[in-house]
């Protein structure tokens, strides 16, 4: 079974402590097994996160035999890490340990050095504090998580449920993934490129919540052959407006959106149906079948054929 080894250091921000346990604790595989063992380690025994103590079951030894190492962030991110903990770090990604850094968990990822030259980001109210500390590492203030292949980072607080999602998707498929999305009340279509809502100097208008409905209403009706003008006739405004607010709210374009939405929807069809490639791409609201290929193989990064031996569950019908 797949350990998730999760860090808690003194300081430990009990949000992002607690969305790694949950998500990763209660996910289930098809047949009913737990996807994941969860255990949460620490240098010492006792763990102050502040508002309580805790008390931790393992030591760092767990981070050399845990399959991926999830780093909560911590009340004071730039507080010194103990050497034995920067070293147990090292030495599971030299061993090729998934590490994920959840909010300014980042700061904890960063000081290992193992984030050097590549892409990453954590809290916006934090990126350009990390970025000053940590010249060498490429912060990425504007997204919800990134994902390096064997290192990723997340924004704050919902951030860090989009990024164990990502992760569970990545290890389990999207039907496994949808289920947990579904434990947590969550939506599994947020990706990672999407914009963090960040507090700029101007205070922030009351539109950033003025495109759920239409949100809702393209997740429901994904199927129909949708255009630009449909999408903004149902939401009251102009193609440009539209654009712009989408934009804002969302990082992506409304198009782009949807294909990421019928994408989902192909990938639980590959897993639990023996539909034909070609039905399916009809099914999500695809046209036409190479259009489906060509958009799930840029989305997913592997053709439908692919994924679907990969993460075809025992649920579907031969």
């Amino acid at each position: 079974m797949h350990t998730v080894a999760v860090l808690a250091l003194d300081g430990v921000i009990a949000f992002d402590l607690a969305t790694s346990i949950e998500v990763f604790g209660r996910t289930r595989l098809p047949d009913g097994r737990a996807a994941y063992r969860v255990k949460v380690c620490a240098p010492d025994r006792d763990v102050d996160a502040g508002a309580f103590i805790l008390r931790a079951p393992w030591d760092l030894s767990t981070l050399d035999t845990a399959d991926t190492i999830i780093l909560p962030g911590l009340a004071d991110p730039t507080a010194p890490v103990a050497p034995e903990v920067l070293e147990a770090l090292r030495r599971a990604a030299d061993s090729g340990t998934r590490i994920a850094s959840i909010c300014v968990g980042a700061f904890t990822l960063a000081a290992t050095g193992l984030l050097d030259g590549r892409r990453a980001t954590t809290h916006w109210a934090a990126a350009e504090l990390l970025a000053s500390r940590h010249p060498l590492i490429d912060v990425d203030p504007a997204v919800l998580y990134v994902d390096n292949g064997q290192f990723l980072t997340s924004a704050g607080a919902a951030a860090g449920l989009d990024l164990c999602l990502h992760m569970i998707r990545s290890d389990h498929g999207s039907a496994v993934a949808t289920d947990a999305a579904r434990l947590s009340v969550m939506p599994l279509e947020r990706e990672g490129g999407q914009a963090q809502f960040i507090v700029h100097e101007r205070p922030p208008s009351a539109e950033l919540t003025s495109l759920e409905p239409l949100l809702l209403w393209m997740h429901e009706n994904s199927r129909e052959d949708l255009t630009l003008d449909d999408l903004a006739r149902r939401a009251g405004m102009s193609t440009r407006t539209l654009n712009r607010r989408f934009r804002e709210q969302t990082g992506t374009t409304p198009l782009q959106w949807l294909h990421r939405v019928r994408i989902h929807q192909a990938q639980y069809l590959l897993e639990t149906t023996a539909h034909s490639v070609d039905r399916i791409a009809a099914q999500v609201g695809f046209g036409s079948p190479t259009a489906f290929r060509d958009r799930f193989k840029r989305v997913v990064g592997t053709s439908p054929a692919s994924y679907r031996a990969a993460f075809r569950g025992s649920s579907a019908t031969a």
